[in-house]
C-alpha cells in the first residue's frame, strides 16, 4: 500500500474507529443503566426514558402501592388506622427505595423512613391539597430530592389523615451520574487508543523503514557500503529503500573496481619494470661489451648487435601490447566489422601459424567440420589478434619435447566455435578461473622465459565478447589446456545486409554499467 493510502486510512481510521467504539460503549452502558433500573425497582423502562424523565420512572415504581392505598381510603379507610398494615405496606416499599408516613391532624403517627422526619413533616402537601407535577406525584428538592404521593382520608373519629408515599429520588440520579461518568471516560479512553494505535501504525510503516534509511546513509557517510536495507515495494518509502539499496550496490561495485584497477595498475607497473628490466640489462650489456671491445670479431659482432635487436623489438612487443590494451579497456579502438567466409579466413590463419609453429617444432593439426559459406560479421585484423595471443600463450608454456596445437572448427545452433588444443604444461584448477583477468599470470615468478604482461588471454576475451562471442577454458595439469570460443554465424539475408550497414561493436559492462547510472 502506498504512502498516500495509508494517510487517507490512516484519516479514516481516525474518525469512524471513535464513532463506532463510542456508538457501542454508549449502547453497552446504556442498555447496562436499564437492566440495573429494571433489576433495582422490579419496572420495565426504556433507558433513555429513564436518563431523559428519571421522575416518570420512579412514579411507575410506587404505582401499585399508591393505587392500593387509594382504593383502600375508598373502602376500608379503618384498615389505613392499623399501623401493622401500614408497617407491611412499609417492609414491601423499602425494597424500592420508598416509605410511608401517616398523619393525622398535623401529627406524624408513623414515619417508615431514614430520613430527618421533621424536615419531611415540613414540606407534606396539605389535607385536601391535590397539586401535582409527575403523574399524581409531587417532586421536592429543596432540602432531599424526594418524589411525594398522598392520599387523603378520615379516620373513624372523624380526623384528617393523609397516607405519604415518599421516594428518594437520589437514589436514581447517582446511577445516572455514572453512566454518563462511564460513557465521557470511554470516549477519552477511545479517543486515546485510536491515537496510540494510529502512532504506532505509522511510526512502524513510516518512521522506521526511515530510520532505517537514515542509519543506512550514516554508515555510507562513514564508509561503510556493507550495510544493507530493503523495503516494502509497494510504498514510495519503500521503494525509495529499494533504489538506496541499488545505489549502494552499484557504489559498491564502482569502488571495488576503482580499487581493483588501482590494485591491477600497481602490479602493471611492478610487471612492466620487472620484464623491461630483463631485455634493458641485456642492451646494456652487449653494447658495453661493443664499447669495451670485447665484440673484436665480425661474429661477436653481429651476435651482439641481433641480441640487442632481439631485446628491443620484444620490449616494443611489450609497450604495443600495453598500448592496445589500454585502448581497448577504454573502449577507444575502432572496429571494422564485415562479413567474412569463416573457411577461407581461418584456413589463411592456419597457413600464416603453420610456418611459425613448424621453426619451433611445433606441429598443428587441423579438424574443420564447417559447411560451406558460413559466414560471420567479424573485424578480420582483431580476430587474428584473438588467435595469435592465444596460440602465442599455447606455445609459451609448451614443455614437451614434441609440442602440437590442434585447430578445431565446429558449428552447432547459429554459432561457430572454434577450439585450440595444446599438449603444454596445463593450468592449475585454482588458477583456471582468473586467467582472463587482465594481469593475471598463474606463474608468479615471471621468469624471463615466460615473460610478459598477463594481458593476452584478458585482450582475446574482450574482442570476443565486442563480436557477441564468449570464451572459456579448459585445463588439465600435465595434459594440455584447450581454450575455446564462439563466435555468432550469419544467413545469406544477414549477410547481405552486414554488407550494406557492417554491425556495430557492442558496449563492455562496465560501459554499460557506467550508462544504467547515468540514466538512474
Amino acid at each position: 500500500m502506498d504512502l498516500k493510502k495509508r494517510l487517507k486510512m490512516a484519516c479514516v481510521i481516525m474518525i469512524m474507529l471513535p464513532i463506532f467504539m463510542m456508538g457501542l460503549s454508549a449502547k453497552l452502558i446504556i442498555d447496562y443503566l436499564g437492566a440495573s433500573v429494571q433489576q433495582t425497582y422490579d419496572v420495565d423502562a426504556d433507558t433513555m426514558q429513564v436518563i431523559t424523565n428519571p421522575l416518570r420512572i420512579l412514579n411507575r415504581v410506587t404505582r401499585e402501592a399508591y393505587n392500593q392505598i387509594k382504593l383502600c381510603a375508598i373502602r376500608e379507610p379503618e384498615k389505613l388506622e392499623d399501623i401493622g398494615y401500614i408497617s407491611a405496606l412499609n417492609e414491601e416499599l423499602l425494597t424500592k427505595y420508598s416509605y410511608l408516613v401517616l398523619r393525622k391532624k398535623n401529627e406524624i403517627i408513623y414515619y417508615g423512613g431514614k430520613a430527618n422526619a421533621a424536615a419531611i413533616a415540613g414540606v407534606l402537601p396539605e389535607f385536601g391539597d391535590y397539586s401535582t407535577d409527575v403523574n399524581g406525584g409531587l417532586y421536592i428538592g429543596d432540602i432531599s430530592p424526594v418524589l411525594i404521593k398522598h392520599q387523603d382520608f378520615y379516620f373513624s373519629d372523624g380526623s384528617e389523615g393523609s397516607v405519604f408515599i415518599i421516594t428518594e429520588v437520589n437514589v436514581l440520579m447517582p446511577q445516572i451520574k455514572d453512566s454518563i461518568v462511564q460513557v465521557v471516560v470511554c470516549m477519552i479512553v477511545i479517543i486515546v487508543l485510536t491515537a496510540v494505535f494510529l502512532v504506532l501504525w505509522l511510526y512502524r510503516t513510516i518512521i522506521r523503514p526511515l530510520d532505517t534509511l537514515k542509519a543506512a546513509t550514516n554508515e555510507m557517510k562513514f564508509g561503510n557500503l556493507n550495510y544493507s536495507i530493503s523495503g516494502d515495494p509497494e510504498d514510495e518509502i519503500g521503494q525509495l529503500c529499494q533504489d538506496f539499496e541499488e545505489m549502494r550496490i552499484h557504489m559498491k561495485e564502482l569502488i571495488e573496481e576503482r580499487l581493483q584497477y588501482d590494485q591491477d595498475s600497481k602490479e602493471l607497473i611492478s610487471n612492466i619494470s620487472h620484464d623491461l628490466k630483463t631485455p634493458l640489462t641485456a642492451i646494456k650489456g652487449y653494447a658495453e661489451g661493443i664499447m669495451d671491445g670485447i665484440a673484436d670479431t665480425p661474429q661477436k659482432m653481429e651476435k651482439y648487435l641481433k641480441t640487442i635487436y632481439t631485446k628491443a623489438n620484444d620490449m616494443s612487443v611489450l609497450v604495443d601490447e600495453l598500448s592496445f590494451f589500454s585502448k581497448i579497456d577504454s573502449n577507444t579502438v575502432p572496429y571494422n566489422f564485415t562479413v567474412i567466409d569463416a573457411n577461407e579466413y581461418f584456413m589463411d590463419c592456419i597457413e600464416e601459424l603453420r610456418l611459425d609453429l613448424e621453426v619451433k617444432n611445433i606441429e598443428l593439426e587441423l579438424s574443420n567440420e564447417l559447411r560451406e559459406g558460413t559466414r560471420i560479421a567479424a573485424d578480420p585484423e582483431q580476430l587474428k589478434r584473438v588467435i595469435n595471443n592465444i596460440v602465442g600463450n599455447s606455445v609459451k608454456y609448451l614443455d614437451k619435447e614434441k609440442g602440437y596445437v590442434r585447430f578445431s572448427l565446429k558449428e552447432a545452433d547459429g554459432r561457430l566455435q572454434i577450439e585450440l588444443s595444446d599438449n603444454g604444461a596445463g593450468i592449475a584448477s585454482k588458477d583456471l578461473p582468473y586467467i582472463f583477468d587482465r594481469f593475471y599470470r598463474a606463474d608468479a615468478s615471471r621468469n624471463s622465459k615466460k615473460g610478459g604482461t598477463g594481458l593476452g588471454l584478458a585482450i582475446a576475451k574482450k574482442i570476443i565478447e565486442e563480436h557477441g562471442g564468449k570464451i572459456w577454458a579448459v585445463s588439465e595439469e600435465g595434459v594440455g589446456t584447450s581454450i575455446c570460443f564462439t563466435l555468432p554465424t550469419l544467413s545469406a539475408d544477414s549477410g547481405a545486409e552486414a554488407d550494406r550497414e557492417p554491425a556495430e561493436p557492442r558496449p563492455s559492462e562496465r560501459e554499460r554499467r557506467h550508462r544504467h547510472l547515468r540514466k538512474r
